[in-house]
């Protein structure tokens, strides 16, 4: 329920928590540094640890025709660092434990960025998380009738269905449409099949973090990743979760290309093009965040090896990586 941002001031950069207080907008000051590019990546990861811990708690739950509230237990993760494991574990929703994912990630960005700066910097930072999961688990303690006359007076100010964030993460992640998108793959799942769709979230959206290139995306509803780096002569990768409940299916691994729609136009030079799968790597076992990751980096420093990878043969291992060919399209 704060918004954070940075401001100079006297040869200095301040980092600033923005939020709703009984007088109306209230900006104070949580540290200075000296360099606003060591200020930037506290300011991006605190607005994502905001968004991601007041959204969840700010609307309904409308899966199954039900109206009910989304868990509070992401909130300890704040100030707890032994809590923030639990971030990875749950099997609640797809949109939810999507959401404790980002929240993970951002808390582990956080930590980062103040691994290399002053102590002081870091205690005034984490002063600020310990505020604002305090403030927050005040007001949701007001807004359901559990807090007694004896808690203090609530300095930010938290409404249902009105969350004083920065939603903009770059994926989506907090949007009304990628929430009812993750709600319908999900419907009809029993709780089993609903914890592998998680899992398989997961491993994607680790995959995409880590694997940190530009040219790649993630559809999280759809449980695939794509990757269509520049200069790769048309050729792209996607990475495709099996259905959740599906035995006969497996995690796969698929290069294609796109072809001009018009045969007599080149690739490069071309109006229209429909994407089409050369081969197809079907994985007996379900692959780790960092394997997926790493093969994005190989493509990142090499794109031309997606071409190099379609003309593996069928039973041979893609050059520089572990998965197998088992399908090729033009044979």
């Amino acid at each position: 329920m704060t918004i954070y941002s940075q401001h100079a001031n006297r040869g200095k950069s301040q980092i600033l928590a923005t939020y709703q207080g009984s007088d109306g907008v209230v900006s104070k000051t949580v540290t200075s540094l000296a360099d606003s590019r060591l200020a930037a990546p506290i300011v991006d990861a605190l607005n994502r640890i905001s968004a991601f811990a007041t959204v969840p708690v700010s609307l309904h739950d409308h899966r199954e025709r039900r109206v009910d509230d989304y868990p509070h237990k992401h909130l300890a993760a704040l100030t707890d660092a032994a809590a923030r494991a639990d971030l990875l574990s749950g099997t609640h929703s797809l949109w939810y434990e999507y959401v404790c994912l980002r929240l993970h990630q951002a808390l582990a960005d956080l930590e980062s960025a103040l691994a290399v700066l002053p102590d002081t910097v870091s205690r005034a930072v984490r002063s600020e998380l310990e505020v604002e999961e305090h403030e927050l688990s005040a007001a949701l303690a007001d807004y359901s009738g559990t807090s007694s006359e004896d808690d203090p007076e609530i300095e930010r100010y938290w409404a249902f269905g009105h969350a004083f964030v920065k939603y903009d993460d770059g994926l989506d992640t907090l949007s009304d449409e990628t929430r009812e998108q993750l709600d319908r793959r999900e419907a009809g799942l029993t709780s089993e099949e609903r914890a592998e769709a998680v899992s398989h979230l997961r491993v994607l959206a680790t995959a995409h973090s880590r694997g940190d290139v530009e040219w790649a995306s993630l559809d999280g509803p759809s449980c695939q990743l794509f990757a269509e780096p520049y200069d790769s002569d048309g050729f792209y990768l996607t990475v495709q979760a099996p259905e959740p409940g599906d035995d006969d299916a497996s995690w796969e691994i698929e290069i294609g290309r796109w072809e001009p729609d018009d045969t007599n136009e080149e690739y490069g030079e071309h109006t229209s093009a429909t994407g089409s799968s050369v081969i197809i790597c079907a994985l007996p076992v379900a692959p780790t965040g960092d394997e997926i990751a790493l093969l994005l980096k190989l493509v990142d420093e090499k794109p031309l090896l997606l071409a190099q990878w379609a003309a593996t043969p069928v039973g041979t291992v893609l050059d520089g990586a572990t998965m197998a060919v088992t399908k090729r399209y033009d044979s």
